[in-house]
């Protein structure tokens, strides 16, 4: 039955029916007045400015209405009898002058309530907005970067170090001191250096070559420490850890995992791109890897479906996201959700879109209107830095989840190909095709945690430490 008819029988029963007025709570009666008498101890306020026949004096009121008459008529007595007709009106009345008498004042409201409001607001302060500043805390020059968006040439490591490539060349800059070092020149035939990435203990540093190799260092000695030579057969643009699994992408499309403690290497593969993998990233948990390609193809790996035999046509990734028109580049896992992730596209995509890692499905894509190069979450806030192209080569802090902006950060001239956060995660380093490394204060400065209190002992050991 259509709903036109269902509605015209519900009609007909209701017809004998009385109606009920509309938008009624169910079951409610119209309010009706008590039409019993009014008990004269209850307390009732009424109606302040309607005269209240009970509070007043009729014969007062009817002396001062004819008063003025009476004048008029006795407009020629005596002087002293006028004097004594003031006199006693004065004694009588009382000096009252008013003819209609009102109700007092409404009660005012009760203290307590007013009170509570004041405590509640108290308790509630509005929290202050943070200030962002426009401009860049710090800028170096940072000549011969390469300009290619495909590569991952800068890294801020857990010991307050930043990694960055010039050319052949890789530097070492330290935030505590502002010193900068060099750590390696690499041979003409296998530069120029094409991606870096820190080990998780800040100390050892991974370097990929235009060459295919991948070396890695340690930085407190300046020494290298072994070359991962055969893994791929190109350059590798992009590197992720994940404890002592070093994973490598390819131009090649290949994603190899790399347990830098054994003699062989390489123990398993991921294969599912068909061009070169520019952006890799390990989820908080290590449980899950994300991988871009050139191929427009957003990759989601899971760590226990990676083969050390591939076997052809075996569809290895947990989802595969084709949603981007352009490469894929910048990936961001989220700090505070852990199947979160957002990824930004190329010139022709332009688009930051945030997933769901264990669905597969897309939560929201925004327009950013260029390419989007580089993506970080705020540690401790719930915002989105990206990094931008042409026309604006800027710096963009985005609200989550509304995705408005907050503000832009401009100053670089050309593409803002990478961005590395501080291991704080207050301050943001941006390199530029126009050869400058600029740092910005973005994201704030973190509330300081309450220290814990101290136990007395530290480790199941630790009492064997004293001497009896």
């Amino acid at each position: 039955m259509d709903a036109g008819s269902r509605s015209i029988s519900s009609g007909k029963n209701r017809a004998g029916a009385v109606q009920r007025p509309p938008l009624q709570e169910a079951g409610s009666r119209p309010y009706m007045p008590s039409l019993s008498t009014r008990n004269p101890s209850a307390k009732c306020y009424g109606d302040r400015f309607i005269p209240d026949r009970s509070a007043m004096d009729m014969d007062v009121a009817h002396y001062l209405l004819t008063e003025g008459k009476k004048d008029k008529e006795n407009a020629a007595a005596s002087p002293s009898k006028e004097a004594y007709r003031r006199l006693l009106a004065e004694k009588l009345l009382n000096n009252r002058t008013r003819i209609l008498a009102f109700r007092n004042k409404p009660p005012e409201p009760e203290k307590v309530f007013a009170a509570d409001t004041v405590s509640s607001h108290q308790a509630k302060p509005s929290k202050q907005r943070r200030y962002i500043p426009q401009s860049a805390e710090r800028t170096l020059d940072a000549p011969d970067l390469v300009d290619d968006y495909y590569l991952n040439l800068m890294d801020w490591g857990s010991r307050d170090v930043l990694s960055i490539a010039l050319g052949d060349t890789m530097y070492l800059w330290d935030a505590s001191s502002g010193s900068t070092s060099e750590l390696m020149t690499v041979e003409e035939d296998n530069g120029p250096i094409t991606s870096v990435s820190w080990a998780p203990d800040g100390q050892h540093l991974a370097i990929g070559l235009n060459s295919s190799d991948i070396q890695l260092w340690d930085t407190s000695s300046n020494r290298l420490l072994r070359t991962l030579k055969g893994v791929h057969e190109s350059r590798v643009g992009s590197l992720a850890w994940n404890d002592n699994i070093l994973t490598t992408g390819c131009m090649d499309g290949r994603i190899v995992n790399n347990d830098v403690r054994i003699r062989d290497h390489a123990v398993q593969t991921y294969q599912g791109h068909s061009q070169e993998v520019c952006g890799l990233k390990w989820s908080g948990s290590g449980q899950q890897l994300a991988s871009g390609g050139n191929d427009n193809l957003l990759h989601i790996w899971d760590a226990s479906m990676a083969s050390s035999m591939p076997s052809p046509g075996r569809n290895q990734w947990l989802h595969r996201l084709e949603d981007h028109m352009a490469a894929v580049k910048a990936l961001a896992w989220c700090p505070f959700q852990s199947n979160l992730l957002a990824t930004g596209g190329g010139a022709s995509d332009r688009c930051i879109k945030f997933w769901n890692t264990h669905t597969g499905a897309c939560l929201n894509s925004v327009d950013t209107g260029s390419q989007v190069c580089s993506l970080l979450w705020n540690k401790n806030e719930r915002e989105l830095l990206s990094s931008h192209g042409f026309t604006h080569n800027q710096l963009t802090l985005w609200k989550y989840p509304s995705m408005v902006k907050m503000a832009e950060l401009s100053g670089h001239t050309s593409r803002v190909l990478f961005m590395a956060q501080s291991p704080d995660g207050c301050t943001v380093a941006s390199a530029s095709a126009d050869e400058t490394l600029r740092f910005w204060d973005v994201f704030g400065t973190p509330e300081v945690a309450k220290p814990a209190p101290k136990a007395s002992h530290t480790g199941m050991f630790n009492s064997f430490k004293h001497i009896r």
